[in-house]
């Protein structure tokens, strides 16, 4: 693998079909799936990581927020990785930044009402990041549902020649989808954490068994946050492309949850794909067999 600090380097080693995997760093198994979805669709493997100061807001935790580059290169390593792309911040934003993308109608609501400006430095960091490595393929995670409907509508409005690929989530152990963000909690907020995945399992559950109703599925999420003792900034059920809120499960969609727990500020959300008979089956993620790094005690 070789460790690259600006575009540049990275274009003069990517040849045949790029994918891109996009991080913010402090990898962990849900990042590495993104890389092992990307080895077998591309010829090289580019991960980025950079922790993009557009898309924290005042107050949050970017300061904080985990870095560690030696543990992640020796990670991407292991997983096939054949670019880290690592630059300074003068390479993503030389001479301070004047020009940031904005995507309408997909951004105000949910993530983009809790955290203004939010999407806005997602889409710009992205769209860098296309313009720079210029992919053929960009992989993320389905965890940040909202996320990837921006990036892909961005993609798509900007005419950038890139498919972005959404990957399952990736779930510890006990249920928590993982995120950087995990290294925060311990002891009883991780068990009140976990009220997060319970719900949404529930609701994949009764949807799965017949249930359409949106503000059903959705209060079935809030009544596991609510047992634990857990408040939600949001609980909702959304249109998979539009992020449009949704009455009744009629069509692809995803139900999405955010909340702050102790520390961390954690989101998760299950997938529901509709069939042409109006059946629906849920996207669960992938759930690990034993604790990942992220899990108490073992984080680096």
């Amino acid at each position: 693998m070789e460790l690259v600090t600006t575009f540049a380097a990275a274009r003069h080693l990517a040849s045949g079909v790029v994918g891109l995997v996009p991080t913010m760093g402090f990898l962990h198994e849900g990042h590495l799936a993104l890389a092992d979805a990307a080895r077998p669709a591309a010829d090289t493997v580019v991960m980025s990581l950079f922790v993009n100061p557009l898309q924290f807001g005042e107050g949050e935790d970017l300061a904080s927020y985990p870095r560690d580059l030696a543990r992640d290169a020796a990670l991407a390593t292991t997983a096939g990785v054949d670019v880290l792309f690592a630059p300074p911040l003068d390479e993503m934003y030389p001479d301070g930044t004047v020009t940031t993308v904005r995507v309408a109608g997909l951004t105000e609501r949910m993530e983009g009402r809790e955290r203004p400006g939010h999407f806005e430095g997602v889409a710009t960091i992205v769209a860098k990041l296309f313009a720079g490595v210029k992919p053929d393929l960009a992989f993320f995670g389905r965890k940040d549902a909202q996320q990837l409907a921006v990036v892909t509508r961005m993609a798509a409005d900007l005419s950038f020649p890139v498919e972005c690929v959404g990957v399952p989530t990736v779930r510890d152990a006990d249920g928590l989808a993982l995120s950087s963000r995990n290294t925060y909690l311990d002891g009883d907020d991780r068990r009140r954490a976990l009220a997060l995945g319970a719900g949404l399992m529930t609701a994949a559950d009764a949807a799965e068994q017949g249930e359409r109703d949106g503000a059903t599925l959705e209060g079935l999420v809030t009544a596991a946050l609510t047992a634990a003792g857990v408040a939600a900034d949001y609980v909702e059920l959304v249109s998979r492309g539009s992020v449009a809120r949704l009455d009744r499960l009629d069509r692809d969609a995803f139900l999405a949850v955010a909340a702050r727990v102790g520390p961390a500020r954690l989101i998760d959300n299950v997938h529901f794909d509709v069939g042409p008979g109006g059946e629906v089956s849920a996207d669960r993620g992938v759930r690990l067999g034993s604790p990942s790094a992220l899990a108490p005690g073992r984080a680096p």
